[in-house]
């Protein structure tokens, strides 16, 4: 069976407003945590041989910055994984800030076998670049991509966000029109989120800022749409769009129920039975590797709990959740909680597949919401 390796660098130079990923700016830290890492390998080999003899088909380092890293320190972790969990690889991302990126640095992560680069914009307007204190300019991400392939590495994801206070439609609108000039390969495009606990929720509190407005939520998400599809992406999963056949191996195995195994300070792991996460806390992760102990908790998951973390990732893609793939029970639970989204046409039913139709996208969260079994 094949499985995906996600590998978290919990460094950043300076923290966005709107992160609520785990992170840290202490950078000094970074080649601890490196042998931290590779430690966190090996004794994971020999205490998951479940899923350590299963092929490694992506690894993704994602962050936190995982550009931040010395190409040193790069190059351990992307050798030691493959050394200690081999495979036939197709696919390695790492996460890069546009900043980041220089001819050597691209260079140097091609030669380790990187054939992905998503990195992180966020927009073109170098105001809301200011606002959601990125490090970057608008010129810095568009020089980024052709950085990038002129590097060698072809295949490049860019995400952007929208809703920004007192953004509007023509706004975002730019920030579309000027992401397709570059050419990317996959576009991953989300709503500016307030999580509590991040500088921009606290700003919500203050008065500081103000939300947008849903009727202005679902036109920019619909001009989004549209737009992509005229040029030529598919809309594969709810926030993500390829062009054809650079669809994320990686992230579509997390949406189709496929193992995967999660390592650094806060990553999380799945074997298919048990779901497992690392400490977020960066100096405890390292002490108790160090002291030879893996710092994870975990939880087994029965057949119910399956079967709603079925509907809230399968049900994000444009297959959507295959009833041949649920026990009888669950099936007929499935039709049966889907038969009012069916009615009023946020639900179809495809070749044996519930699915969001174009309608449902927008109301996803209350569709899946009221097919999940109330335990």
């Amino acid at each position: 069976m094949k499985k995906g390796i996600y590998i978290h660098i919990p460094f950043c130079k300076s923290r966005c407003v709107y992160c609520g990923f785990y992170s840290t700016t202490r950078a000094e830290l970074s080649k601890r945590y490196t042998q931290a890492l590779l430690r966190e390998m090996d004794l994971r080999s020999k205490s998951e041989a479940s899923l350590s003899h299963h092929n490694t088909d992506t690894i993704y380092l994602g962050g936190g910055t995982p550009s931040v890293l010395h190409i040193s320190d790069m190059e351990q972790i992307l050798r030691h994984v493959q050394q200690v969990y081999p495979g036939d690889v197709r696919e390695i991302t790492v996460e890069m800030n546009p900043d980041d990126v220089t001819p050597q640095y691209v260079s140097a992560l091609r030669s380790l076998g990187v054939n992905r680069i998503s990195m992180g914009v966020q927009s073109f307007d170098d105001k809301r670049l200011h606002f959601l204190r990125r490090r970057h300019s608008a010129r810095q991400a568009m020089e980024a991509c052709q950085t990038i392939r002129q590097a060698g590495i072809d295949n490049i994801s860019i995400d952007l966000m929208f809703g920004f206070p007192d953004e509007n439609i023509d706004d975002w609108t730019r920030d579309i029109t000027t992401a397709l000039s570059l050419e990317p390969n996959h576009i991953s495009a989300y709503c500016l989120m307030y999580e509590e606990g991040t500088p921009l929720y606290r700003m919500l509190q203050d008065g500081k800022v103000k939300q947008i407005d849903e009727d202005t939520y679902l036109l920019m998400y619909s001009t989004l749409i549209d737009l992509l599809a005229a040029h030529g992406y598919e809309h594969y999963e709810i926030s993500n769009f390829a062009k054809p056949g650079y669809r994320s191996i990686h992230n579509s195995s997390y949406w189709r129920d496929v193992p995967y195994m999660g390592f650094g300070a806060s990553a999380h792991s799945y074997n298919g039975k048990r779901r497992s996460w690392n400490i977020d806390n960066l100096q405890q992760y390292m002490l108790s590797i160090e002291g030879g102990s893996l710092p994870a908790e975990h939880e087994e998951i029965d057949a119910d709990t399956h079967y709603n973390d079925l509907v809230t990732t399968a049900m994000r893609t444009v297959e959507g959740l295959d009833l041949e793939a649920l026990s009888d029970e669950h099936k007929r639970y499935a039709l049966q909680s889907a038969t009012d989204s069916l009615n009023n046409g946020t639900i179809e039913l495809c070749n044996n597949h519930l699915r969001l139709t174009r309608k449902g996208l927008f109301v996803s969260d209350t569709v899946m919401s009221d097919l999940m079994l109330v335990k």
